[in-house]
């Protein structure tokens, strides 16, 4: 005699209908924007980059003074307030001409984003549009692109972006020096990346209905071959923006990048450096920015890249 409770069979044949209709309309970015939200660690590194980016794109609104030129501020008022430590009034103290130093951290991030984010955006449009016309071309195009790749890789990355800052006058250094030097050295990776992605989603068999019906060699790329062939350069890039701010920092430390009356964590550091002994809250806010941001992002990173591997378990 059957066990089933009357009604159950049709239960179970509704579940498992429905279970089968989500898996023919999930996809595989659908996929990974279920297990990245899942993923914690990941998730929090996100709330914490959103929260500085609105942080500075609202400073001018929260924030009204003027954290950037020392000419602007007053002699008598600077001398009264340098120094101070953190109160109600200044979370995070006074540098040493009076300014609020909560609000440099956050004007200073402001700078270092935007390095680290155009920065990135144009080293990885320029690696993913060479990488995918050598991996799809092929041929000599393929050989000429890749032998400009692996020139560009051949450079010490850090030290021939310190050389050409070097060699600016230092009138012209500032944010948008500095991101195009960076950018300059830093799309090989990528475009290495995307060649070898393109070449093993090339030769699927969607790819080749495509050109057999004799769609374009632009429709291909950029409707076929890069949507599915992204998803390594992503995870790639998402990494490298924590560590384009950290060049940054380290180019403004050294005087080779930001310069006043700009701010930059980087920056900020050189500029406390001097009262580290007795006070390190000028050198600790902005490191433990600096900190917590490329920490974000790395993790970020991390979550990322596991969300876009089809073989992690949902």
């Amino acid at each position: 005699m059957s066990s089933v409770k009357p009604g159950l069979g049709s239960k179970i044949d509704k579940i498992a209908a429905k279970s089968a209709s989500e898996r023919k309309t999930r996809t595989l970015w659908g996929d990974a924007l279920r297990r990245l939200s899942r993923n914690y660690l990941a998730m929090g590194a996100l709330a914490w980059i959103l929260i500085v980016i609105i942080a500075t794109v609202s400073a001018d609104l929260w924030v009204p003074q003027n954290f950037g030129d020392p000419t602007l501020i007053d002699t008598q008022t600077a001398a009264q307030t340098r120094l101070q430590p953190p109160s109600s009034e200044h979370p995070f103290g006074t540098d040493d001409m009076g300014r609020d130093l909560f609000g440099r951290v956050i004007y200073g991030a402001r700078v270092s984003l935007t390095v680290g984010i155009v920065a990135t955006a144009v080293a990885f449009s320029v690696g993913i549009l060479i990488g995918a016309m050598a991996g799809f071309l092929g041929k000599w195009v393929d050989a000429l692109l890749m032998r400009m790749t692996d020139i560009i890789l051949s450079f010490p990355y850090v030290l021939m972006v310190v050389l050409v800052m070097s060699v600016l006058p230092q009138e012209v250094r500032g944010a948008w020096s500095v991101t195009a030097a960076i950018a300059a050295f830093s799309w090989g990776a990528f475009a290495r990346l995307f060649r070898s992605s393109v070449l093993s989603v090339k030769e699927n068999d969607y790819v080749l209905a495509a050109r057999a019906l004799g769609a374009s060699t632009g429709r291909i790329i950029f409707r076929h071959i890069l949507p599915n062939a992204i998803a390594p350069a992503l995870v790639i890039a998402t990494m490298t923006i924590g560590g384009i701010i950290l060049t940054e920092s380290a180019l403004s430390f050294l005087g080779l990048g930001i310069q006043a009356p700009e701010i930059s964590w980087g920056r900020m550091i050189d500029d406390g450096r001097r009262f580290l002994t007795h006070q390190p809250q000028l050198v600790l806010y902005p490191g433990l920015a600096i900190l917590s941001t490329v920490l974000s992002f790395m993790l970020l990173g991390d979550g990322v890249r596991d969300a876009l591997d089809t073989k992690s378990k949902d």
